[in-house]
């Protein structure tokens, strides 16, 4: 069903004349909702604005219909912080969806914010983790890859390129904002109806661009309407309203408007080829080299990628990010406990074929932690889920000449675990294959392993967690771990800890992940039940 939405550029505090003239448009028009794109606030420095506020937070203040909002160039004032942090809202029909949020209305219409301005690299600023504040980092942008089918995205900052390939000219004496990278990501990857901005102050409607979707299988072509709202003003002309109405459900678009261009924001060439070989790269496995790594744009690991399968990404952190394996070794049958495959990757958001090749020691030591708090997070799952009857095994290939780091973790039953066929089966497989030996480490500080070395974590809960819940707190699990040293000559199967796994679970014939592929809805039913299964052991979704 097709609602009506109004969009609002910068308030700036000025809540009584926007709302005011709100209401009567609403009177007529009868909005679902309302968004305020960039300051809702804005310094806050002047008595008005104060008094503002003021009668906002008193009620004198009305605010017609539910109006949501995010954070501009200005950070949120500390009274609307405090009144937040009590009722969950400003006040009534007033509602904070985060400096980086998402939401579904009642109507089923699906919003995502990214307000702020990105801070520089270098930025220590301590405040930068606060939601509230006006900075946000890269990583704030792409953790917002893995929702789908957004409606409607509004960032404070306009995407990078997006007036490229336009003929909708900028308004005489202004300049475009030069646009960011981070932002023109999440456009690509979230490919909404309609993307606002409030960084300009000037009423600027882009032609619709159409996004080109990798999927061979369909004509369909999401189109994107790129909109700045200028500032409330009572003496300028400028737009700073803009109504619409969007039906959710309808499909997107097989062909697009006359005028509309393909998006500017993504390369139209490829260096990659094709879906298969495209696949093969988000494996790993098996893969014929290029003649150069790919770099971030186009490993299918790295989040900035606008083609990555975000319909498999589970969970975000700030330094990694764990994604349900495409063609699983085990299934949704294998584990009945689990009710899903459970064959899931771990993979930090830093584009390195190792982790000594991560060249600042504090990115390295926290994507190495967050990894493993990953694995932690997902033992934990497991060993509650099915009651100690699963442990788990992890393992991770690091070669200098790869892509992109990522640890493979799978379920594993505590039967075949503690007998050690799991070890077993590991040092059998490499000596038929006549490999080096599996060493133990001295540590297991994997951060600063060196070297080329393929590594294996095999997990068993404690005994005590399959008799007796309250006595199992106290027992600690079982953990190896093993390596086994390659060197950068040392023709290596990528495959290898897969193969090893489905000969130990007599699952042969999906040996190969590319004999095990899955329907798109197939996929997203997996993934869709293992974030339910996870969602209480998910540290990304604290606040």
């Amino acid at each position: 069903m097709a609602s009506k939405v109004v969009v609002i550029g910068n308030v700036n505090c000025a809540f009584q004349e926007v709302f005011t003239k709100l209401a009567k448009l609403q009177a007529k028009q009868n909005f679902s909702f309302a968004i305020v794109v960039g300051d809702l606030f804005g310094e806050c420095n002047s008595d008005e604005d104060l008094d503002q506020i003021s009668g906002l937070l008193a009620g004198n203040i009305v605010v017609p219909l539910p109006t949501y909002f995010s954070v501009g160039s200005h950070p949120i004032p500390t009274r609307i912080i405090e009144k937040i942090e009590t009722d969950d809202e400003v006040c009534p029909n007033l509602f904070f969806i985060g400096r980086r949020g998402v939401l579904k209305t009642s109507e089923g219409i699906r919003l995502a914010a990214l307000g702020g301005q990105l801070a520089p690299d270098s930025s220590s600023d301590p405040k930068i983790n606060n939601r509230y504040y006006s900075l946000y980092r890269a990583s704030d942008a792409r953790s917002l890859f893995g929702v789908h089918n957004t409606d409607v995205l509004f960032t404070y900052e306009w995407p990078k390129g997006v007036t490229s390939r336009s003929k909708v000219a900028i308004p005489e004496g202004t300049a475009a904002p030069e646009g960011v990278q981070c932002v023109a990501d999440v456009c690509s990857t979230l490919k909404p109806r309609y993307h606002f901005s409030a960084k300009a102050d000037f009423f600027y409607e882009r032609e619709p661009f159409f996004h080109m979707l990798s999927d061979e299988t369909t004509d369909e072509k999401p189109l994107t309407r790129f909109i700045n709202l200028a500032s409330f003003s009572k003496t300028s002309k400028q737009k700073w309203m803009y109504a619409f109405t969007l039906d959710p459900t309808a499909p997107a678009a097989g062909s697009v408007p006359a005028g509309s261009t393909v998006s500017p924001l993504t390369s139209v060439t490829r260096k990659r080829p094709a879906l298969e070989s495209q696949n093969d790269g988000f494996q790993r496995f098996s893969r014929a080299r290029p003649t150069a790594p790919p770099g971030p744009g186009e490993c299918f690991f790295c989040l900035s990628n606008p083609n990555i399968a975000t319909h498999l990404i589970t969970s975000i952190g700030e330094d990694a990010y764990v994604t349900t394996a495409k063609g699983p070794l085990t299934t949704a049958d294998t584990y009945p406990l689990l009710g899903f495959p459970g064959h899931m990757l771990i993979i930090p958001l830093i584009h390195s074929p190792t982790f000594s090749a991560i060249s600042e020691s504090e990115a390295r030591q926290n994507s190495y932690n967050e990894m493993r708090r990953y694995r932690s997070a997902l033992n934990d799952m497991v060993r509650e889920r099915t009651k100690g009857g699963l442990g788990s095994v992890t393992w991770e290939v690091s070669r200098g000449n790869g892509i992109h780091i990522h640890w493979q973790y799978l379920p594993i039953s505590t039967d075949l675990l503690s007998k050690g066929l799991v070890e077993a089966a590991f040092k059998v497989e490499a000596e038929n294959l006549q490999y080096p030996k599996f060493e133990r480490p001295a540590s297991d500080d994997g951060v600063n392993e060196a070297g080329d070395y393929f590594r294996v974590w095999i997990w068993q809960p404690s005994k005590l967690d399959s008799m007796d819940e309250s006595d199992s707190k106290t027992a600690q699990p079982l953990e190896k771990t093993l390596i086994l040293p390659l060197t950068p000559d040392f023709r290596f199967d990528l495959q290898f800890g897969r193969r090893v796994m489905a000969k130990l679970l007599r699952l042969d014939k999906r040996m190969d992940w590319r004999d095990c592929a899955q329907t798109k809805d197939e996929e997203e039913t997996d993934a869709d039940a293992f974030k339910a299964a996870f969602k209480a052991f998910d540290f990304s979704l604290e606040e």
